[in-house]
């Protein structure tokens, strides 16, 4: 694995708190970190909402960019940045074509989207994020899937107990991957979990979650290849015959991505639509080297945080397919 570009600085890690917390989060919940925050700009539940980043020092950063991607290198513990909790239906990204990527609401035919309940299925069935610093190139062609990358960070399916914050950046063990092929495009989904998860030290490879949650592998890639469904679109594919590869792999895939994202923020691979402006990785003579003041700015220019808007109810409908 060749070691990349070296014109970002990595920086330090730090830890989570968080400003103002959706309705379903305001009690105060002891097993959150405390070193970086987020502020929500908007009103949640609305195309104006918005979810920004500050590290330790205050300084607003960028998920996708400043958040390193090893919490702990020596033991190949990775951040994860989540932007869906379990159970829920919102599908929240980390917005990689704005300034600061915030985290919004997915936006299709000018409404804001919600995956579908697909039986036996209730929203998103795991913590879902993306681990911060990797991004899967959309003009490689993976030599495995035989397809490019799908132009994002690359994403993950944390498996332990609690159900995680949006906004939340914990760390997490590697376990497997299952390659995605979402409309021609490799769309890697990491399987982890989070290493202060009380089992975490049950789990250490992919053969750990087929052995002690037996059916869950089973229902994952279930999740995946029919939630596009109720959308009018077809069934997504799978590379390796819908299996899971091992942690060895799945870490491999990731320190991959990671290497592309270093030819992108060091200007080696054309970013097209994507917004590299970063406060903390870039060097100074870097046209992605955003400082705190413009950083600042960016965030004033969104609407301040409102009220809540309500979920429309057609989100609790629910689907059922005869599994072919």
């Amino acid at each position: 694995m060749r070691d990349g570009p070296s014109c970002y600085q990595p920086v330090a890690a730090v830890v989570f708190r968080r400003h103002r917390q959706p309705e379903a989060a305001k009690t105060r919940n002891p097993h959150l970190n405390m070193s970086f925050t987020v502020e929500e700009r908007g009103n949640p539940n609305s195309l104006s909402y918005r979810l920004f980043f500050k590290n330790g020092e205050g300084k607003y950063i960028s998920p996708f960019h400043d958040i390193p991607i090893y919490a702990d290198e020596s033991q190949n513990i990775f951040h994860m940045v989540v932007e869906v909790p379990r159970w829920t239906n919102a599908k929240m990204e980390i917005s990689t074509k704005d300034v600061l990527n915030p985290i919004k609401q997915d936006v299709k035919k000018g409404k804001l989207r919600y995956v579908a309940n697909v039986f036996p299925h209730k929203g998103y069935i795991w913590n879902y994020g993306a681990i911060p610093q990797t991004w899967e190139d959309p003009a490689h062609k993976d030599k495995d899937t035989n397809c490019c990358g799908d132009n994002d960070p690359i994403d993950v399916c944390e498996i332990g107990s609690r159900v995680c914050i949006r906004g939340e950046v914990i760390k997490v063990k590697v376990l497997g991957i299952l390659a995605m092929i979402d409309e021609g495009e490799t769309d890697w989904k990491v399987i982890a979990i989070n290493v202060e998860d009380p089992e975490a030290n049950e789990f250490n490879n992919i053969s750990d979650v087929q052995r002690l949650k037996p059916g869950y592998l089973e229902a994952t890639v279930d999740w995946f290849r029919r939630y596009k469904v109720p959308d009018g679109k077809p069934e997504n594919r799978f590379a390796f015959n819908e299996e899971f590869k091992d942690k060895d792999f799945a870490t491999e895939v990731i320190k991959s991505t990671h290497n592309f994202w270093k030819a992108l923020i060091c200007q080696q691979t054309k970013a097209g639509e994507l917004n590299c402006k970063n406060t903390c990785v870039s060097v100074g003579d870097s046209p992605y080297c955003c400082s705190a003041d413009e950083a600042k700015a960016a965030v004033g220019e969104t609407c301040p945080c409102g009220k809540e808007e309500p979920i429309p109810s057609s989100v609790d409908k629910w689907f059922y397919y005869e599994r072919k």
